[in-house]
């Protein structure tokens, strides 16, 4: 026969049903084949008995196999391990074994150990307990701890075994064919299959009566079903059949409900259909029955009708509202449909736009940095010129110099001494020929009279140097007028892309502050001011001011719409930021690498340009701006590195300074006016530096360092005393308006010490000469007093009038 393989999963139903099938056999039939039945299995039993003694091994199935083991590693028996079994099994002897040597053997099954894999001899002996154990009649389940033994037997017998050792037996992978007779056991109700099943059926009588009962019942009587739908997948239902009478006799009807839970009937009670046994007394039927039946259906239909209405007044309404939020939204969506349109527009255009500043604003910073470095490089050869100028007169007119000084970094034998003498030569012929063009425009301007030496820039450039910077110059301007030479207008015209973003305003101005473009729009100019801005320089006097320049008008009524204004619009800020973030940075970088302090024309304008700014833009030129505080700190490095590498003042004695015409007392002539013009350069910018740094500045760092030197060695007389007026002319008055008591700033006690020495110089020079002499030496101590309280040093003053007996005292004071 053929083994067929199934796989007996076990379903936890919810309920238990027993459903009856009507046989197609008639009752001599089933009750023959019953009889047949039960001796077929009597004489069963016999044979069992008289074949299996105690002291001989039954054989095994007709393979001779064990079956497999299952194991939950999957790894338990070995294919060597079978194979030995099956030829033990084959080939063992038929010995009969003693008691003791048997439940010796018996007694090594409980080694084993929980979770250990059994072997092939280990499973032997198993099997053999188990048979024996069987044909004795004491069968006892091996093992019956989980975790000791996985044994299973798979033989025809163990399939009838109670429920209990069911569970604690390996499901059975296979499926015998079921003979005729089994078959109709089946059909006729008999339970079970195989014959420990009958076996198990006749000793329990009680059990074997109910069946006959339940099977004659299934025979005689006619059954009804009513199925359930077919949602629920292959199961009985808890049906209740019902039947009719078949005669008077029958006073009840027949009843038959599915054994199962209490619970899980009661969930299908509402499919029962319930049949009354007709009765022949009927309910009498009146007026009042008719007439309360109908009042009552016409309160339920009126109640109906009502509910009906507030159901139909309530769709109505709802139809109504949502009627008028269709063409409102209708009405609203083509506002909204342009809006969007608009959008998509200005977003494609920012897009193009951000992509050409991408590709053009390098090239925009490569001029401006070419531009910048041409005007650094000329301010710069500007001033190695003067200080190469003052080193070649220092050494020249100085009584100390040497070889080593005159030409530095020369060999033992003087190779480099005729190239040092040559640069030397033509540096005093270029600055000898300057002076004397500047002193022949004086002489033709009338101003020779009142000219100083050192007052003067010598910032005149050679032809050379003037056509090569005017070549770069135009060169660079060229290549700025290339920049956008393929693009359309609309992408670097300020006028165009200022027209984009009016109209987003005025159209739009939720989306357009929402988009936050007030603050974009100075980041958005930038590079195309910067392009417009690219020869703009202040320090030259032919420059423009960028507040007329094309895009200072383009952009100056920007957001100023006769509409009322918004309260914080970012497009009110617009110039203003503008100027922080493009002007600013620039005239940072031109106060630090172009700007010429020695210049007084360029600081006028440096000083009025940033004048100007802190006056008009208030909120940009504040000291917590960041812009503005790198400005000023440019401003101050340039002022201190000025004072550091390009001022000088040469000492020589008295009688060398005695000759007005020779070279060294026009030299240091030269050398004083220039730093009393520094320091009139410096005091400019009072306003705008504290009063702290500059004071620091021009009076520590350069009055009393070198212009109170030139003092001390300069002539005592009219001379000192036009020269200190022209210091004190420098100071701002403002230092000194809010002074208290009689003495005047720490800073610039030296120096007034210095005009009291000088009235006792004067007035001990005076003694001894002629009436006219004394009397001008009387009017120098007056000056001296006048220009002590033009500082507010009235405590100097005091002290020069006591001891000259100067009695118009309070007249000088207050005419000062």
């Amino acid at each position: 026969r053929s083994n067929v393989m199934f796989f007996n999963f076990s379903f936890k139903e919810t309920e238990e049903v027993f459903k009856v099938k009507k046989s197609s056999y008639s009752k001599k039939i089933v009750k023959q084949l019953k009889k047949e039945y039960k001796e077929d299995l009597e004489k069963s039993k016999v044979r069992t008995e008289v074949n299996s003694p105690t002291d001989v091994e039954p054989p095994l199935e007709k393979t001779g196999q064990i079956k497999d083991i299952g194991q939950e590693d999957g790894t338990a028996n070995s294919e060597h391990g079978e194979e030995e079994m099956e030829v033990e099994s084959e080939k063992e002897e038929e010995k009969p074994k003693a008691g003791g040597a048997f439940s010796s053997a018996l007694s090594s099954l409980n080694v084993l150990r929980p979770g250990e894999i059994p072997d092939a001899a280990f499973i032997h002996a198993a099997r053999k307990k188990r048979q024996m154990a069987r044909e004795l009649g004491d069968f006892t389940p091996v093992d019956s701890e989980p975790g000791k033994s996985r044994l299973v037997r798979e033989d025809e017998n163990d399939a009838s075994d109670d429920e209990d050792d069911d569970e604690k037996r390996r499901i059975v992978f296979t499926v015998k064919e079921k003979s005729q007779r089994q078959k109709i056991a089946e059909e006729i109700g008999i339970e079970g299959s195989d014959d420990e099943a009958l076996v198990a059926g006749e000793q329990d009588e009680e059990l074997s009566r109910w069946e006959q009962e339940q099977i004659r019942k299934g025979i005689n009587i006619p059954q009804a079903c009513i199925f359930q739908p077919a949602e629920v997948n292959n199961l009985y239902y808890q049906n209740t059949y019902q039947t009719l009478s078949y005669g008077s006799s029958y006073g009840i009807p027949y009843t038959y409900a599915a054994y199962g839970s209490s619970e899980n009937k009661s969930q299908k009670t509402d499919n029962t259909v319930p049949f009354k046994t007709p009765s022949n007394e009927m309910t009498p039927v009146t007026i009042d029955l008719v007439k309360k039946q109908l009042k009552d259906r016409l309160d339920s239909m009126k109640e109906l009708h009502r509910a009906n209405r507030q159901q139909y007044e309530k769709h109505q309404q709802s139809r109504e509202d949502s009627t008028k939020a269709i063409e409102r939204l209708e009405g609203s969506s083509g506002g909204i449909g342009e809006q969007y349109k608009f959008l998509q527009e200005m977003r494609g255009y920012v897009q193009d736009l951000l992509e050409c500043f991408s590709e053009k604003v390098p090239l925009i910073n490569e001029l401006e940095s070419a531009m910048h470095q041409l005007y650094k490089q000329r301010a710069s050869r500007l001033v190695q010129r003067r200080q190469d100028d003052i080193k070649d007169e220092s050494s020249e007119f100085s009584s100390h110099s040497n070889k080593a000084l005159m030409a530095p970094n020369l060999e033992s034998f003087g190779r480099d001494r005729v190239i040092y003498q040559e640069q030397v030569k033509r540096r005093t012929a270029e600055r000898e020929a300057r002076r004397a063009r500047r002193r022949q425009a004086r002489e033709q301007t009338g101003k020779m009279a009142d000219h100083l030496e050192g007052l003067s820039s010598d910032d005149e450039e050679t032809s050379t140097d003037i056509t090569n910077f005017n070549m770069e110059r135009d060169r660079i301007l060229k290549e700025s007028s290339k920049v956008f030479e393929d693009v359309l207008e609309s992408f670097y015209s300020i006028d165009c892309i200022k027209s984009q973003f009016e109209a987003w305003r005025s159209k739009y101005f939720a989306s357009y502050k929402d988009a936050y473009i007030g603050l974009c729009l100075p980041k958005l100019f930038n590079p195309l001011i910067r392009l417009q801005l690219l020869i703009w320089t202040p320090l030259e006097g032919k420059c423009r001011d960028f507040e007329t320049m094309l895009w200072f008008e383009s952009l100056l009524f920007y957001g100023c719409e006769e509409q009322e204004q918004v309260k914080d619009d970012a497009d009110i800020s617009l110039l203003p930021t503008i100027v922080e973030r493009v002007v600013l940075p620039k005239l940072t970088a031109i106060s630090e690498n172009i700007w010429d302090p020695f210049s007084t024309t360029q600081t006028s304008r440096m000083v009025a340009l940033v004048q100007k700014l802190v006056d008009g833009y208030p909120t940009v030129m504040n000291a917590e701006n960041k812009n503005t505080q790198m400005l000023l700190k440019a401003l101050l490095l340039r002022m201190r590195r000025t004072l550091d590498d390009d001022v000088f003042m040469p000492l020589y004695p008295k009688n060398i300074l005695e000759n007005k015409n020779s070279g060294p007392y026009l030299f240091f002539q030269r050398q004083f006016w220039s730093s009393v013009k520094l320091l009139g350069n410096f005091l400019q910018w009072h306003g705008i530096l504290s009063n702290k740094t500059l004071q620091e500045l021009s009076i520590d760092g350069l009055l009393n360092r070198y212009i109170l030197m030139a003092f001390q060695n300069s002539e005592y007389g009219e001379d000192s005393i036009k020269k200190a007026q022209s210091v004190i002319a420098c100071f701002p008055k403002q230092w000194f308006a809010n002074l208290k008591g009689d003495k005047t700033i720490s800073q610039l006690e030296n120096f007034c010490r210095y005009l009291v020495h000088l009235a006792d110089t004067i007035y001990r020079n005076s003694i001894g000469c002629s009436d006219v002499e004394k009397r001008n030496a009387r009017e120098h101590i007056k000056q001296i007093i006048k220009l002590l309280a033009s500082i507010r040093a009235l405590d100097h003053a005091v002290t020069v009038a006591n001891d000259h007996n100067v009695k118009e005292l309070k007249i000088l004071i207050e005419g000062k």
